[in-house]
């Protein structure tokens, strides 16, 4: 197997398992999004309805007055209250140790009065075991101004700062007659007294007392407190029984038509069985303007927040929407968003395709690329072998036409050696050559060639004889020469005792041309070559 092919395998199996991943990966990513695109036609909203269909704005009740523009609980913050626009005013009753009720959120004076510096040791002890004549000196709205109990309150006037600082703990008597003036609802929370208070099982009885003197109408009154109805009903039928989370029999058995619920505990409670019964809901402590604008959507009566001065502005509910705008607002989503993905999809799978393309032309150049190399690699291997010799025929002299440059070719082939069969024969032509013109053409250069010594011509005559040992060897190394093969013109040897001294170049000669030169040097050296 190629490298190619095993590369291509590879790819293959990994864009195998790249599919395998997106398939995996893109069926729940498909399935999700068609959910995501058919969730609009079952979803629900209170706030997707028409016009006409939307009931009237909540009332507000304002939790404790106004606790963003005035220390809680306070005159100053039931005027602000007031000032904003609130349909009623909540608040915490509590019954001092000499019977008298007293407006207080905590069952403690720590927070909101001035106790620690007055009296540190009773600063946990119950508001109700102090006295009115103690109670009526602890100032209620320094810490107010000195420490912010809403993060996103605004900051106060001079005015206002000098005014809350003078606050002291006011009575149920001066909210009644405050609330009487302004012709604004009531609606408070009954704590029961602590063990061993005077009032512990008379203190429902006390308060309606107190409400009753104070000549407010009886229907500003919200009664929120389930201990002791009857007598509340029967003492004051006016007040306006108001229920918790009651069931729905229980509400209708009791004659409570209102009922004053968390707005977390209400939506999870069937707040439908209640619209169907027709129980007006008051919820508690809503302050941001979506959840209002929710309440508004579900037809909620009133609500109590702390955040009056925010939710007084809002003249429609957020997100009201009806149902025609609402699916035309999901169609054009759901079409934008259909378009997007398929978008980033073409993109990637057009991107991919490029590639594919890229890197297949890329490979087809590539072999194409190598085969011609690999053509011209054999080309060459095969001119190497005709035209360049080992490097061990460069190293020491191969042929006895190097060992004696200016014998006649017919003196050099009868000559004996083992390698005679190593020159390769020239075809003779049939019309030779004139003796004295030079090969020019086959061999530019001019023969620089010595005159042998005796002791030289000796040596070199010897080297063919030294060089047969290894005759196998170099027999086997080299290609025999065929007919078609391309001759040597020329073989420039280096002979190791004349490499530092200079080059000699060796021409080829005609077979009947014999060079004087080395008739002089073999005849003084005693050696004369063989005749046929």
């Amino acid at each position: 197997m190629t490298w190619f092919k095993r590369e291509r395998i590879k790819r293959f199996n990994i864009l195998t398992k790249l599919r395998a991943v997106q398939v995996a990966i893109g069926l729940p990513f498909f399935l999700i999004l068609l959910c995501l695109y058919v969730l609009p036609l079952g979803f629900y909203s209170p706030c997707i309805q028409e016009k006409d269909k939307l009931g009237p704005k909540p009332d507000i009740f304002g939790h404790k007055g106004a606790p963003m523009l005035g220390p809680e609980n306070t005159m100053m913050s039931f005027e602000k209250a007031v000032e904003n626009g609130a349909f009623g005013l909540e608040s915490n009753i509590y019954l001092s140790y000499d019977e008298v009720p007293f407006l207080m959120h905590d069952n403690n004076l720590r927070r909101t009065t001035n106790i620690r510096e007055v009296m540190p040791n009773a600063s946990f002890r119950h508001s109700s075991l102090f006295t009115w004549n103690f109670l009526s000196t602890l100032n209620a709205g320094k810490w107010f101004v000195q420490f912010k109990p809403f993060y996103n309150m605004k900051p106060l006037s001079e005015a206002d700062k000098e005014k809350a600082r003078n606050q002291m703990i006011p009575k149920l008597s001066d909210l009644l007659e405050f609330a009487q003036k302004e012709k604004k609802f009531v609606i408070f929370d009954l704590n029961i007294p602590p063990p061993k208070h005077p009032l512990r099982k008379t203190f429902v009885r006390r308060v309606v007392s107190v409400i009753l003197d104070s000549q407010i109408e009886q229907h500003l009154i919200y009664w929120l407190t389930a201990f002791d109805r009857m007598y509340v009903k029967k003492k004051a039928p006016g007040f306006q029984q108001v229920g918790r989370l009651y069931s729905i029999e229980r509400l209708t058995k009791e004659n409570i038509s209102k009922i004053n619920v968390d707005y977390k505990k209400l939506f999870y409670n069937g707040l439908r069985d209640y619209k169907a019964a027709n129980i007006n809901i008051n919820l508690y402590i809503v302050n941001e303007p979506w959840l209002y604008s929710l309440a508004w959507c579900s037809r909620i009566h009133s609500v109590t927040t702390d955040n009056i001065q925010l939710l007084r502005q809002i003249n429609h509910p957020y997100f009201f929407m009806t149902p025609s705008h609402y699916m035309l607002m999901w169609f054009l989503l759901d079409g934008v968003s259909a378009v997007f993905i398929v978008s980033i999809f073409y993109f990637h799978w057009w991107k991919e395709n490029k590639e594919n393309v890229s890197e297949s032309s890329s490979s087809h150049t590539d072999t194409d690329s190598i085969n011609l190399e690999k053509g011209k690699s054999d080309h060459q291997k095969a001119s190497n072998l005709s035209i360049k010799p080992p490097s061990r025929v460069l190293d020491s002299p191969w042929t006895r036409k190097a060992i004696y440059p200016r014998l006649p070719n017919s003196s050099i082939s009868n000559y004996p050696g083992p390698r005679q069969f190593l020159v390769a024969p020239k075809k003779i032509d049939s019309k030779p050559e004139p003796d004295n013109e030079p090969l020019k053409s086959m061999m530019p250069a001019k023969v620089d060639v010595r005159q042998l010594t005796p002791s030289e011509a000796s040596e070199l005559i010897l080297a063919p004889t030294r060089e047969a040992t290894r005759e196998p060897t170099l027999q086997t190394a080299l290609p025999a020469l065929t007919a078609n093969e391309p001759t040597i013109s020329s073989i420039e040897v280096l002979h190791p005792e004349t490499q530092h001294q200079s080059t000699f170049t060796v021409e080829p000669f005609p077979r009947n041309r014999v060079s004087t030169t080395s008739d002089m040097s073999l005849s003084s050296s005693g050696f004369s070559p063989k005749k046929n």
